[in-house]
């Protein structure tokens, strides 16, 4: 009687759980990335759950839904220039591949410098040393980091990596892999957008220190079954937390609050789904952007989970700092020759733009 009684609860629960679930949001699956992203072993069935729970987290900073409707209605000082975004991509994919201490890299780090120091931002590099198992010597790397009203202790980051990959791993002709190709979206679409809302930031509405991070490394790839990624955001978050142990008690401190990570945002018809570590660990975030996206009608960003994917959002994450990544998951032109500006357009960007910048308006 026992068995039977435990059953019948059991089963009550499952059916009114998964009523919730179909009258509450559509947690559908996306399409699968390209294998060296995913996490195959991640139960969808648990990021469902998850999903249900993230959507009723609300943070303190979150205002009352007339005056949200009110802000989206109102809100026009903020200007993106999508084709200034998109001359700035071309810019970047001239300079050729920016592989990870290659001299095209030190081009574009040049370039970016005197843009952004031009505009007002604060610029530094924080160099390091990596070495990758399939190869036999370290490799110098630098992040670069540009801050926006340094004086303030609350921090918010804005990142891309911004390193090109050194082979083209997903030619069907394996011929091509090793073709010089400049990775336009993944790698130079992330970038094209902070030079364009560089325009905006140095007398930006907001109430945060904004830092804009570049990574360096995470495209370090020769060998995909044996060398590792993400060379730039892991050693940035070491470094962070480094930092935050040496602080005296009651001094001084900078502290990040959130980071938002885009990845491959450039694409023509872009979908942006809830990646589901982002859901997982920075759980409220993700409900502040894709509420912001629905209520300004980007329509890019999609309200439901998709895959798992291994990207520098991890690293933030594991080192403390609520991390989001806002990817295209099925970017045609993923690690092949074509991915190039023409098979890019700034809509994708304009829309990720006009959420973050509404997000930082809001933050406290």
């Amino acid at each position: 009687m026992a068995r039977y009684f435990g059953g019948l609860l059991f089963g009550l629960a499952v059916v009114v759980s998964c009523g919730w679930l179909f009258i509450s949001r559509p947690w559908a699956g996306q399409p699968e990335p390209p294998a060296d992203f995913v996490i195959p072993t991640q139960s969808v069935e648990d990021v469902r759950s998850h999903a249900a729970r993230v959507n009723e987290v609300r943070t303190s900073e979150t205002i009352d839904k007339p005056a949200r409707e009110q802000f989206a209605a109102d809100r026009d000082d903020v200007v993106f220039d999508a084709a200034r975004a998109m001359g700035y991509l071309k810019d970047i994919c001239k300079i050729g591949p920016r592989i990870s201490g290659s001299d095209g890299m030190t081009k574009q780090q040049e370039l970016l410098k005197k843009h952004f120091e031009s505009l007002g931002g604060k610029v530094e590099l924080q160099s390091f040393t990596a070495r990758q198992e399939s190869q036999p010597r370290p490799v110098d790397m630098a992040n670069m980091i540009v801050r926006w009203h340094p004086d303030r202790k609350r921090r918010v980051i804005l990142c891309s990596h911004y390193d090109t990959r050194p082979i083209a791993d997903q030619e069907p002709d394996r011929r091509k892999w090793h073709e010089p190709f400049v990775s336009a979206n993944d790698g130079g679409s992330g970038v094209a957008l902070l030079m364009e809302l560089a325009h905006q930031m140095k007398d930006f509405k907001t109430e945060v220190g904004v830092d804009f991070v570049f990574f360096d490394g995470e495209e370090y790839v020769f060998d995909p079954e044996r060398d590792k990624y993400f060379f730039g955001s892991e050693h940035f978050g070491r470094a962070y937390s480094k930092d935050k142990s040496k602080r005296v008690p009651g001094g001084p401190r900078q502290e990040y609050v959130a980071a938002v990570l885009m990845d491959m945002i450039a694409g023509k018809n872009p979908r942006f789904p809830v990646e589901q570590h982002s859901a997982m660990q920075a759980g409220a975030l993700v409900r502040e952007l894709w509420s912001i996206a629905a209520e300004l009608k980007c329509k890019a960003f999609v309200d439901r989970v998709g895959s798992a994917v291994l990207d520098d959002h991890l690293a933030l994450n594991r080192a403390g700092i609520p991390a989001v990544d806002i990817i295209d998951f099925n970017y045609p032109h993923w690690h092949r020759l074509t991915d190039l500006p023409d098979n890019c357009s700034g809509e994708g960007m304009e829309q990720v733009a006009r959420v973050l910048t509404a997000w930082l308006e809001r933050i406290k």
